[in-house]
């Protein structure tokens, strides 16, 4: 098999090459999320999805956390490796590693001690508690498996890989789905058979990422000499992915607190709909920024502008497909949306129909803003990418999700994101055109 040459192989053949295998890679959250969610709408009711949604910014942590090292070093291997220096990029590598390891044990350790204060702030009352506790225990417990997933995803791909990743999310994906199935409905096990199947699907994928090590064609190697220094810089150029991933996560929670303060529980089962929705766009909008990540990073450590160019053009190009025909679909069937994951009542399918439609014109440009946070990153612009993720995922949220509602109600709620990415790739394309100009 030839070997691919991220440096001299057409922009065009390289992209197209990487794209599947990312999505499908970057899909493993919402595959997971998605299957719990339908599953436990028709198994276990709306009260289950309300209690899921409650715990959804715990997975966004899990996975961010992995995407924190994971292309925080991957990007610098890639960098390193354009400069012809291995020893440097498997030191980066190493202290990656090492931090995931630490990071994984204090998760687990510390969100079984402090599980009750932990959910209760994420906005679990009396009602969902029971299946918040059945299925959150359960889901910390496997917060090394999703977050080392997530992790050894963009390493793996860094190192010439994709179709491995794709590989095994596909099949973590396909193993959770069926295993959902058995343990909910055939075996009744409820809230605690959906996040036994999740964690065991994480699991399948991170052991089908891990053959990648015992390959012909790895080349990530521990070594000795990894400094501080290193470690400092891996988390300076991933905390842009972590907010990424976080966004999800930051709006999950804001929302839901807002929601119920002014639509109650049905607001969060109409919600748990959307985010879950909204799972599966940021999956596919991360999986095309990703594609072009090892490409764009490898090419700038060489110096070729003209390839990075053109790379970028296409991932744009892509991106803004894949935003249109998520939007649209919103406009044009959001009941269909509400009773893929619920059988509606009335007045749940009263409520999410006009929310569908708004939050869903957020998608036209939510991929925009997560291809130039990837670019700003492979080309070593930390800064700029980490203000992009603070803009759309934690500041204009933060404000307007408190403002719109004050003036009109729940439907404010849902028009934030929609306004959030609007401005936000305004901005962005200021700060673009100074870096070209």
């Amino acid at each position: 098999m030839k070997q691919v040459n991220l440096l001299e192989d057409p922009v065009n053949k390289l992209f197209a090459r990487y794209l599947l295998p990312s999505i499908s890679a970057t899909m493993v959250t919402s595959i997971y999320i998605l299957a719990d969610t339908l599953m436990i709408g028709r198994g276990v009711g709306a009260i289950g999805i309300a209690a899921l949604n409650i715990l959804l910014p715990l997975f966004s942590l899990f996975f961010a956390t992995g995407m924190l090292f994971g292309a925080g070093g991957g990007i610098l291997l890639s960098v390193s490796k354009g400069k012809m220096n291995d020893l440097a990029a498997n030191q980066y590598y190493t202290s990656a590693f090492l931090m995931a390891v630490v990071m994984s044990a204090v998760y687990t350790v510390l969100g079984q001690v402090f599980f009750t204060p932990v959910t209760r702030f994420l906005g679990s009352n009396e009602t969902m508690a029971p299946y918040v506790e059945e299925y959150g225990r359960i889901l910390i417990s496997g917060a090394p498996a999703f977050l080392f997933s997530s992790f050894y995803q963009v390493f793996v791909r860094n190192d010439k890989a994709p179709k491995i990743a794709m590989t095994a999310v596909v099949s973590g994906g396909v193993f959770n789905i069926i295993l959902d199935y058995i343990l909910i409905f055939s075996m009744k096990m409820g809230m605690a058979g959906a996040a036994a199947a999740t964690v065991t699907g994480s699991a399948l994928t991170l052991v089908i990422l891990l053959t990648h090590l015992v390959s012909k064609e790895n080349t990530l190697r521990f070594v000795a000499g990894a400094q501080i220094g290193q470690a400092a810089e891996v988390v300076k150029n991933g905390i842009s992915s972590f907010l990424l991933d976080m966004c999800n996560g930051v709006v999950t929670f804001l929302f839901n607190r807002q929601i119920l303060s002014i639509a109650g529980e049905l607001g969060v089962v109409v919600y748990g709909i959307i985010s879950n929705s909204s799972y599966i766009a940021s999956s596919v909008n991360n999986g095309i920024s990703q594609a072009v990540q090892p490409i764009l990073a490898t090419n700038f450590g060489a110096g070729k502008k003209e390839r990075l160019t053109k790379v970028r053009q296409l991932a744009e190009r892509t991106a803004l497909i894949s935003g249109a025909v998520f939007a649209v679909t919103g406009l044009l069937v959001p009941a269909l949306v509400t009773e893929a994951f619920v059988k509606p009542d009335p007045e749940i399918l009263a409520m999410a129909v006009p929310a569908v439609r708004i939050y869903f014109l957020s998608f036209a440009a939510m991929g925009m803003n997560v291809l130039y946070t990837t670019w700003f990153q492979s080309v070593m612009k930390p800064a700029a990418a980490l203000k992009i993720c603070l803009l759309r995922g934690i500041v204009l949220n933060s404000f307007l999700v408190f403002l719109f509602p004050a003036f009109m109600g729940i439907t404010g709620v849902w028009a934030v994101m929609p306004v959030t990415e609007a401005l936000t790739l305004v901005v962005c394309r200021i700060m673009l055109k100074k870096q070209d100009s």
